[in-house]
């Protein structure tokens, strides 16, 4: 059972390298997804993802409970790929319809950190080959608001937690490849 973690921006090509992946694997897949349509953009994106899928992989949503899932279709003859820990992210930070301060201190939910340790214990026991998706935000300017700090910070220790447990790890920019770990 291999971990692979794929980073990279907005379209980079990150979701399309993890396919391929998914794809050259010779397993069965199982894609989960994380996004949820919160407007007509989001949907549009979601569409998008579909259309590039093979009609053979079993899709299932999951925008919070990620770790379960990854346990619930462990199998060593399946490649699970999960598109996306930014967007699992954003669904744990406002799981509880929190709305946080523009500055001052952020006070994450229990689901948040809960949910993390989850995803991390579950990597470590699933039978699966494992790749997961993920963005690298934090290689632009430092955002404005508070929110958006606290976003950045928790998705690069995510990214760092996730690519310690991984057997490797790849870095997507303009669609290239550049192997990180492995």
């Amino acid at each position: 059972m291999t971990r692979t973690l794929v980073l990279g921006g907005a379209r980079s090509g990150k979701s399309a390298y993890a396919e391929r992946l998914a794809a050259d694997s010779g397993k069965e897949v199982l894609y989960i997804a994380t996004a949820t349509a919160g407007d007509g953009e989001m949907a549009a994106r979601i569409a998008h993802h579909r259309a590039g899928r093979s009609p053979e992989w079993t899709t299932v949503e999951e925008p919070l409970a990620l770790g379960n899932q990854l346990l619930r279709w462990s199998s060593p003859d399946r490649l699970i790929m999960v598109d996306c820990l930014t967007l699992w992210l954003s669904n744990l930070l406002f799981s509880g319809g929190e709305e946080y301060p523009d500055v001052g201190e952020i006070t994450l939910p229990a689901l948040f950190h809960e949910q993390q340790d989850m995803l991390a214990s579950a990597l470590t026991k699933c039978a699966s080959d494992v790749v997961m998706v993920s963005n690298e935000v934090g290689l632009g300017i430092m955002p404005m608001g508070a929110v958006s700090r606290c976003f950045m910070d928790e998705q690069g220790r995510l990214n760092q937690a996730v690519a310690s447990i991984c057997d490797r790890v790849v870095f997507v920019a303009a669609g290239l490849p550049l192997v990180l770990k492995g």
